[in-house]
């Protein structure tokens, strides 16, 4: 088993000394604890470590949160910290303390003293943000990207046609083998270990996932229905979210719809697209887009185990514009910028849609995601929208399974997909 290095080791690099507390969230099994256990292996000074899926320490942390960090020396690396929320303002305590030693003391130079990470949001998020403002260095692993399996160098995905000329490519593979990878997934679990089963992996992830992260969020007469519910969403990835079609099909009201979507979004399962907005854009569709942010995980909740099965299927569109724009949200997250001030799409009452706008430094591109290795003009015939954004746009692309970059018109180009 050899250890896969991560885009993010970077960003906590940079965060190192600058933070007092560094915050590693993500799904569960996207890599977090081995992350800081590496981190833990190549920092010169070492790192304690306790996981709060321990119930014994997790009982401490909630019983006597004050004992439990004075038990623990830092720097210390705290796993699955939500399940002990209290511990927050007990560590601001401990941080200002340290920051007054430095300040009117003869303490030490203040550097990182605590890493946590955390696979659920919900109130945690909060009383991280009340707690700890001006501490915390807060960063989102999400499971494998394509980069990342090629140990290759990740930068945030920007359709600059000039930028894209400059990168470095991956290498080139025929549809079979990107469906192979999309059936598969990308939980870090999958890599380490060969032949490993994928329906065993994933029916024991979702059992897992409802057991430890949402149990006590749903009542447990409640839990098949969830099962069908996350099914329901996994079958409708990259589509616009539909509360009446969801809650019609799985026997729930839309409350409930919004309620489970809302514990799927922040246990990182999903990402929610939303749609783009301007003053000077009207009648456009208010609803976000849901993505799945690994292809694996939904295609078995969507019931394909076999690829070339995949492949051939009405879903094969669908999971392949996932797989699509589930790596480029990760090249921004792996970089430690917010992709929800950078991603959106557009769609419009008169049906006119446009999968993708990325906006940078006051630029937008319009994006198509085409699985065709020869688009025609007919994928950008929408792009025209954009001068109505009043918002420069320096070029629109196409991603695709073309070989090589070109030109439709004087504005517009193919980009194959090992450009992402």
């Amino acid at each position: 088993m050899n250890y896969i290095n991560r885009s993010l080791e970077k960003q906590i690099d940079k965060m190192k000394g600058s933070f007092p507390v560094i915050l590693v969230t993500g799904s569960r099994q996207a890599g977090k604890s081995t992350l800081l256990e590496y981190i833990n292996h190549t920092n010169s000074e070492k790192i304690n470590y306790v996981t709060l899926d321990n119930m014994m320490e997790r009982a401490n942390a909630i019983e006597d949160p004050e004992g439990f960090l004075r038990t623990h020396e830092t720097p210390l690396i705290i796993d699955e910290f939500q399940y002990a929320p209290n511990l927050l303002s007990y560590i601001k305590i401990r941080v200002d303390e340290a920051r007054k030693s430095e300040m009117f003391g003869n303490g030490k130079s203040v550097e990182t003293m605590y890493y946590l990470t955390g696979s659920q949001v919900f109130q945690t998020m909060k009383n991280v943000s009340e707690s700890l403002a001006g501490r915390i260095g807060i960063l989102e692993l999400n499971p494998l990207s394509t980069r990342e399996l090629a140990q290759k160098t990740e930068d945030c995905f920007i359709p600059d046609i000039h930028l894209l000329r400059k990168k470095e490519r991956l290498e080139y593979e025929p549809l079979g083998k990107i469906f192979d990878r999309i059936l598969k997934g990308s939980y870090p679990a999958l890599y380490h270990e060969k032949d490993n089963n994928l329906e065993a992996f994933y029916s024991a992830y979702i059992k897992t996932y409802i057991e430890r992260d949402i149990r006590e969020l749903i009542r447990v007469k409640d839990e098949i229905k969830f099962l069908k519910f996350i099914s329901a969403v996994a079958a409708r990835t990259a589509q616009e979210y539909n509360a009446n079609d969801i809650g019609r099909d799985v026997g729930i009201d839309n409350k409930t719809v919004d309620e489970w979507m809302s514990i799927l979004k922040n246990t990182f399962l999903v990402y929610l697209l939303q749609p783009y907005t301007n003053n000077a854009v009207s009648r456009v569709i208010k609803r976000p887009k849901i993505y799945f942010m690994d292809t694996g995980l939904a295609c078995y909740l969507s019931g394909y185990l076999d690829a070339r099965t995949l492949e051939r299927s009405a879903y094969s569109g669908q999971v392949f514009e996932t797989y699509i724009i589930s790596e480029i949200i990760k090249s921004y997250h792996n970089n430690g910028r917010d992709s929800r001030l950078h991603l959106y799409y557009y769609r419009d009452n008169n049906q006119k849609e446009i999968d993708l706008l990325i906006i940078d430094q006051n630029n937008i591109y319009p994006v198509e995601i085409k699985k065709s290795a020869n688009p025609t003009k007919e994928a950008i015939k929408n792009f025209d929208i954009i001068e109505k954004f009043e918002i420069h746009s320096p070029n629109g692309i196409v991603l695709c399974l073309s070989k090589d970059i070109y030109a439709i018109d004087s504005k517009n180009y193919i980009i194959p997909i090992e450009y992402i």
